[in-house]
């Protein structure tokens, strides 16, 4: 597990792309840290820090978070792993991000997951949601024990309004238009690996096979 302590990895993915399956499985096989950015924020709410306040009143306007705030949260974050290495989720979500980021600490590598939108729109239609954990389930593959009702406290599930066809056709545009200048910003930098596919049992193996393989290589990094 050494060789792959100390790496720095970014995993990208559209809403409904399997995303967090994925993290998950690289998580487990690896033993990095994942860093999900929206629980950071979401904890930092719940402690009621200084920032707390500001954060809080963007999220509850619909607002998008000033960059050089999350920045700091993530920075902060990521260094307080030291050599640890980890595996950054929902960040950074803009090209300005990425490169704010990358000025203040170089990734190693940066895992894209493409999946065909009709595929996405068909998976996010069945999905419910237990709001208060952020459990997800989805009635074709990973469907809950009780109908509409969280397998771990039995409360009711819920769905998004925004999980129509045409609504997440729209958030797949709107995915689209942010990311794709990320993608570009990495592939420039010779760090970005894409996989195609439909499946995330699919998606697995390619994912796998090539962090075996490059976990195992010198640090692009610098610190």
């Amino acid at each position: 597990m050494a060789a792959h302590a100390a790496r720095r990895l970014v995993i990208l993915g559209a809403p409904g792309s399997g995303k967090g399956t994925i993290a998950s499985r690289i998580v487990k096989t690896y033993g990095m840290p994942h860093i999900v950015v929206g629980d950071l924020l979401r904890h930092n709410i719940q402690q009621k820090t200084e920032s707390s306040r500001t954060i809080k009143e963007h999220i509850d306007k619909g607002l998008l978070l000033p960059d050089d705030l999350v920045l700091t949260f993530v920075v902060d974050e990521l260094k307080k792993l030291g050599d640890k290495g980890f595996l950054l989720d929902g960040y950074p979500r803009t090209l300005k991000q990425a490169e704010m980021l990358h000025r203040k600490l170089k990734m190693d590598h940066v895992v894209a997951l493409n999946v065909p939108n009709d595929e996405i729109v068909n998976r996010l239609k069945d999905r419910w949601i237990h709001l208060p954990s952020g459990r997800v389930y989805n009635l074709l593959y990973n469907p809950p024990k009780v109908k509409g009702k969280d397998n771990e406290t039995g409360e009711t599930l819920s769905q998004r309004e925004d999980d129509k066809p045409e609504v997440i056709l729209h958030r797949l545009e709107t995915y689209d238009k942010n990311t794709n200048p990320i993608m570009e910003f990495y592939k420039k930098l010779n760090i970005l690996q894409e996989f195609h596919g439909r499946e995330s049992d699919k998606i697995w193996p390619e994912v796998k096979k090539w962090l075996d393989k490059v976990l195992n290589e010198p640090s692009k990094a610098a610190a």
